[in-house]
């Protein structure tokens, strides 16, 4: 099967989406298909030998977040003379953006079916950027319409199908959740992340996504300043708002306990950080899947989440992870609580490592049977 995916953010910066449409990528190629990805342009130097081929157009970094690039492959010629050459089966978005119309442009014009995936809250996005609720809906509709012109919509869990629907949107809608990989690290990996952190014996709480008030980082830190215990809190990302964060921590005093390790690319890193952290803080209700839960489930470590948010679908709280409130106080309540039987907090960890991820290669299986019904049905 040919398949090109459209993403507006791949390799190097690997956001949730980035590396969603990584996974996906490569578990095709070596499942034997012929598998490109149209991305924005980015000085990536050697990209490794990944078995798909990647179709890049000019890019330039957002003013906001500069590592992030954004282009038009549609003005682009040496994008759209190789384009030219690839006739697919199958074209899969990952964006209403850019990346969305491109693909859309692409489909139509080969007369082949479109899947498009719905990742983010979009109305949020909308609202960060410009306070004003009234202009954000437009933007949601906006991406409801452009979703309605695809063959086939899917998303990442049950919860960000909802608010697909929120925005507008009255198709079908069919719910393919993402994989995660367990890659074992060893006991000198964890013992050298632990001396380039400069941890010591104190239990290690974890967040890792963008460094931005919408993932809830609010709650995170109030909820750390309320723990009356040791405790390190580590901050693995990027994002506009770092130094808000920093700042917070400052005032409520503990600026010397929390740490930011900037985006960590490295696979054997972050595992090991993944490993290393007794719990893994994600109250975020941005997020419409909560990869990085999944992600530190592989490394046996549990994570306190907002019940009912699309973070906590599969977890049953003291079984595989945690649940709490959407405040601090009951985050601080859970995680204290949790760090105070250290041998229940690890039988937690053992089980969501068996029970939450989910291998690519098996996903992308999923992924492919789809793609073949899709064909067939047109």
């Amino acid at each position: 099967m040919r398949i090109i995916q459209f993403s507006d953010t791949f390799l190097p910066v690997m956001d949730g989406v980035g590396n969603v449409v990584l996974q996906y990528a490569r578990n095709m190629g070596e499942q034997g298909h012929e598998v490109y990805v149209v991305c924005p342009q980015a000085d990536t130097g050697y990209r490794g030998n990944y078995p798909f081929e990647v179709v890049d157009y000019l890019g330039v970094p957002l003013l906001t977040l500069k590592s992030y690039k954004v282009g038009t492959p549609l003005l682009d010629v040496h994008c759209q003379n190789r384009l030219n050459h690839i006739h697919a089966d199958i074209v899969h978005v990952h964006s209403p953006f850019i990346a969305g119309h491109a693909g859309l442009s692409y489909a139509n014009k080969v007369g082949c079916p479109i899947v498009g995936t719905f990742h983010s809250k979009y109305y949020d996005d909308f609202l960060q950027v410009t306070h004003n609720r009234a202009v954000a809906g437009m933007g949601a509709k906006f991406v409801a319409n452009l979703y309605e012109k695809f063959t086939e919509v899917w998303t990442v869990s049950e919860a960000s199908a909802e608010t697909l629907r929120g925005y507008g949107y009255a198709g079908d809608i069919r719910v393919m959740s993402n994989g995660t990989d367990i890659h074992p690290v060893t006991d000198g990996d964890v013992a050298a992340v632990r001396e380039r952190f400069g941890l010591d014996d104190a239990p290690l709480l974890l967040y890792v996504g963008q460094i931005n008030w919408k993932k809830n980082l609010r709650c995170v830190v109030e909820a750390c300043a309320r723990l009356d215990r040791p405790f390190r809190l580590a901050l693995a990302g990027q994002g506009p708002h770092e130094k808000d964060v920093a700042q917070l921590a400052e005032a409520l005093g503990i600026g010397d306990r929390v740490f930011f390790t900037g985006h960590i690319g490295d696979t054997v890193t972050l595992n090991s950080l993944y490993r290393a952290a007794s719990l893994f803080l994600f109250p975020s209700l941005y997020d419409t899947s909560g990869l990085v839960v999944r992600e530190a489930a592989a490394m046996g470590t549990p994570a306190v989440v907002v019940g009912g948010s699309a973070a906590a679908e599969g977890i049953r709280d003291g079984y595989n992870g945690f649940l709490c409130l959407d405040d601090p106080a009951d985050l601080a309540r859970v995680a204290d609580a949790a760090l105070a039987d250290p041998e229940k907090l690890a039988t937690v960890g053992q089980t969501a490592r068996m029970t939450i991820p989910i291998p690519w290669a098996t996903l992308v299986e999923q992924v492919i049977r789809n793609y073949g019904r899709i064909l067939r049905e047109r």
